[in-house]
């Protein structure tokens, strides 16, 4: 039998959420409201909201990490109002982070003594590691020009085209020329001989990437090294290299231990690695180490003792989360370097089972590499019909997010769609698209083409033109149904 018991006090709580005049009103968007508002309706306007995003799981876009086991979910949430920079009040938090360090720097075989400890610092991510990196390069040959009585007013790095955008964002912000070394149709990482031919007395340095954003590739960190070795030797300069591992740092060590990338070659004297993409931790922690302390210029590094005790710190930033710290730490004591192991190569598998499903539609070209990032690049063989855009766009409908881009420079007509294979996309999952991707390719194949032979240019235009108009009126009509949909609050 059901017992019903009264309510005393208010009745708000009898009513459901939905019948509240709070969600039954708009609030404004971009104004705070004037009321308050009670805090279960808060939660279900913004939860409601959100139910418009994406599923991170099926956002095959991102290296990002999307998964992370309950126990590390718990350690995450009782650690989420700890101040990462306050070292003074939380020294455990701060330890962690060291221990994180040298964990890494070990990783990457720095050439560190039986007591000697690691240089390095957590960010928020790879763009931030990568700004602290390019100024310890930039104050480095400051230093060094002034000390020779040589201008110092022209900094340059050289790089690939296929950098990420933060390395543009480095140039830019801190005034060091931009060299990037153009691709070329199949060869879509920089060419080291092309990158050193670039190299000359302004130059802070050369950035390697270790897993290409584009395809996945890993640069030839080695060739580089050997090369740039033999042009400071004819030049008397001492141009070092930064590797950017921020996707294949946290992959080489493991499915590649013989790779030679990292502080075995002499002239590289900083590393980058993203702790949000294949370290396994949920986006905000990044990771920067140098070689060693000469590498870091100390004018860089600010003493503080408002918080209590003397703190050193290298940060663009100041106040931050202590979670991702954390979760960093519960990654690496938990899996070690056998898990890590079993998950690279897991997702390497996966990627196989994908590459070979996309492979037997007869359709594309691949275009990443069996070795490097556990990722699909593929394009269309025939785009004179539809083209890797239009698939983008259908595959939205079963949830899928692929992106579709195109190649930097000089392989700007080359267009690509990426899948990134993480730790929770499984081989199901892998089957299952593929099992889309060909409902999408017959679907197309059903529609008008996009583009005709060139003898019916004239008529290819105009029906162009009258596709691209009943696009633009159905595009109206969904927004219109949209904004219809969104009149009741802010939903």
């Amino acid at each position: 039998m059901v017992l019903s018991h009264g309510v005393s006090g208010s009745d708000e709580s009898v009513h459901s959420t939905f019948a509240s005049r709070y969600v039954r009103t708009s609030l404004p968007r971009f104004r705070m409201p004037e009321q308050s508002i009670p805090k279960e309706a808060a939660y279900q306007i913004i939860n409601d909201e959100l139910m418009l995003d994406g599923n991170p799981r099926l956002n095959l876009a991102s290296f990002v990490t999307t998964w992370m086991e309950p126990e590390c979910d718990k350690l995450i949430q009782a650690s989420v109002n700890k101040n990462y920079v306050d070292m003074d009040e939380y020294p455990v938090t701060t330890e962690l982070q060291n221990r994180c360090v040298n964990m890494i720097a070990h990783l990457f075989n720095a050439p560190l003594g039986d007591s000697e400890t690691a240089v390095g610092v957590g960010t928020v991510g790879s763009s931030e590691a990568i700004m602290l990196a390019g100024l310890a390069f930039k104050r480095m040959w400051q230093n060094k020009m002034k000390a020779a009585g040589k201008p110092c007013d022209k900094p340059n790095i050289v790089t690939g085209a296929n950098v990420q955008v933060c390395w543009e964002k480095f140039a830019r912000y801190f005034e060091v020329e931009l060299k990037e070394v153009k691709l070329s149709d199949g060869y879509y990482v920089m060419d080291p001989a092309k990158a050193v031919d670039m190299v000359d007395e302004n130059t802070i340095c050369v950035a390697a990437i270790l897993g290409s954003t584009l395809n996945g590739e890993f640069e030839d960190v080695k060739l580089l090294n050997d090369l740039l070795t033999k042009k400071n030797a004819e030049t008397g300069w001492d141009t070092p290299i930064h590797v950017d591992a921020a996707s294949g740092g946290f992959i080489a060590p493991f499915l590649y231990p013989e790779l030679e990338w990292d502080f075995r070659l002499p002239l590289v004297k900083s590393i980058n690695v993203s702790g949000h993409k294949y370290g396994l931790v949920y986006a905000g922690i990044g990771w920067c180490i140098w070689r060693s302390k000469e590498d870091l210029p100390e004018e860089l590094i600010f003493h503080i003792n408002y918080l209590g005790a003397d703190q050193p710190t290298f940060t663009l930033n100041f106040s931050k989360g202590s979670s991702q710290v954390i979760a960093q730490y519960y990654q690496l004591i938990r899996l070690g370097f056998e898990g890590y192991k079993n998950i690279m190569e897991n997702c390497q598998e996966n990627a196989m089972v994908l590459k070979q499903g996309l492979e037997k539609t007869g359709r594309f070209n691949i275009v990443s590499k069996d070795n490097g990032v556990p990722l699909v690049a593929f394009s269309l063989k025939d785009s004179t019909r539809h083209n890797e855009f239009e698939i983008s766009d259908f595959l939205r409908r079963f949830g899928w997010i692929v992106p579709a881009y195109t190649m930097p420079p000089d392989a700007q007509h080359v267009t690509v769609l990426r899948v990134v294979i993480r730790e929770d996309f499984s081989r199901t999952l892998a089957e299952r698209l593929v099992l889309d991707v060909e409902k999408v390719l017959h679907e197309l194949d059903a529609l008008p083409a996009r583009v005709v032979a060139n003898g019916e240019a004239a008529a290819a235009a105009a029906s162009e033109r009258e596709m691209e108009k009943q696009r633009e009126v159905i595009s109206l009509w969904k927004r219109a149904v949209l904004a219809k949909k969104k009149t009741n609050g802010v939903c």
